[in-house]
């Protein structure tokens, strides 16, 4: 419903490994700068999002370590390793007009030009060329993010994505 506040969990990292004795933990970033994750707050980890507030953070090697408050040595760091770290949706900030969050693209049905349906969409990840988003259907498509020569248009209202794609690729 229009107006309401968003709760949907965004996942926006994990939980590495412990850094230290200290209870500090190895975070493995899914944001753009890796250090944007610390400008969230409260982290919602496991299943069950139990919140919890970064009390220091820095960009340690390609990963980023945090201390979180109440969470003071290794084996309390230790039983957090492995869970997810999300935000809630309404913490992100909105994105530009040509932007996207990837989970905004989830779930969206994807069409070729010619208006052939391959399927919707799953899930999208990271390359060192671009990004790719995973199409499934009567099979699982891979088809690169760039916009403008594979990718035509985003309708969020008709929830669809157009390609430019050969449905037998």
């Amino acid at each position: 419903m229009a107006g309401q506040p968003d709760s949907t969990r965004i996942v926006v990292g994990h939980i590495a490994g412990v850094y230290g004795v200290r209870g500090w933990l190895k975070v493995m970033s899914e944001t753009d700068p890796p250090e944007g994750i610390l400008s969230f707050s409260p982290w919602l980890l496991g299943a069950d999002a139990t919140a919890w507030t970064v009390s220091e953070g820095k960009r340690h090697g390609k990963g980023i370590v945090v201390s979180l408050r109440g969470c003071d040595d290794r084996d309390r760091a230790a039983a957090l390793v492995g869970q997810d770290i999300a935000v809630v949706r309404d913490q992100l900030p909105p994105a530009s007009h040509d932007e996207f969050y990837w989970v905004d693209l989830e779930g969206l049905a994807v069409e070729t030009t010619e208006g052939v349906a391959l399927g919707s969409i799953d899930h999208l990840f990271a390359t060192g060329a671009n990004d790719v988003i995973v199409v499934k259907g009567d099979r699982e498509r891979l088809l690169p993010f760039v916009w403008g020569d594979v990718v035509k248009d985003v309708d969020f209202e008709q929830r669809r994505m157009l390609v430019d794609w050969d449905p037998s690729f």
